[in-house]
């Protein structure tokens, strides 16, 4: 009797149909790794690192006159300053709050006189035309000259570099500012560059507002 060889053939898989519904259980497991995924970031890299310039431990004073200073030479450092972490401080020869040219309005943290260049690794003396009316005020020549005195970074931009002139700090330095008090820096001592901004050891100076952040960068540079 001849044997008869049935082939078995393997069973066909089984296709969920369409439309199929997945159970509650197996759906919120779903749900929680979703949720665990989400909130962890898992497989996810993440950048921690801070940029190359940041210094949480810098102390800047900025400082401006009571009004009609100027905004662009005032708010792009600052901004420069704050993105790398620096600590920031406002002066003026007076408290309450000083008005830009343009509206900026700042809070004084604290009046010129009671500054103290070991609380601080920099003092900048910012411009406008409200720092032009101010510019031969004892007070601020002074500053100037116990930050530098103290081996700080010692910086102006526009015509606030006069004031660094008046103050003695400028002899045989190599500075910028804004043309009309350029005659005060040859005056007292300092050679004149027609440059945006120019860095003679830790003294920086800047023409005006078109230099503002290059002036920012370049203090945040000298931090370093």
């Amino acid at each position: 009797m001849n044997k008869v060889f049935i082939s078995r053939q393997p069973a066909p898989l089984r296709l969920a149909r369409p439309g199929r519904r997945v159970s509650p259980a197996c759906a919120g497991r779903l749900w929680l790794i979703f949720l665990f995924l989400l909130l962890t970031g898992c497989g996810v890299k993440k950048d921690i690192s801070q940029p190359k310039n940041y210094m949480p431990t810098a102390s800047i004073l900025m400082v401006v006159a009571p009004k009609d200073f100027r905004d662009a030479e005032y708010n792009e450092p600052r901004k420069v300053f704050s993105d790398a972490g620096a600590q920031v401080k406002v002066a003026s020869i007076q408290s309450g709050t000083a008005i830009g040219a343009e509206g900026t309005k700042v809070n004084i943290d604290l009046v010129a006189s009671e500054a103290r260049p070991e609380d601080f690794d920099a003092v900048v003396f910012i411009g406008g035309p409200g720092m032009l009316e101010i510019i031969n005020d004892e007070t601020l020549e002074i500053l100037a000259r116990k930050f530098y005195a103290e081996d700080k970074i010692t910086a102006a931009i526009c015509v606030a570099p006069a004031i660094l002139a008046q103050a003695g700090v400028l002899q045989g330095k190599n500075a910028t500012a804004w043309s009309g008090v350029r005659e005060t820096l040859e005056k007292n001592g300092a050679s004149f560059l027609n440059q945006a901004v120019v860095a003679d050891g830790k003294i920086i100076t800047a023409e005006g507002p078109v230099a503002a952040r290059e002036f920012g960068e370049e203090i945040v540079k000298a931090l370093q």
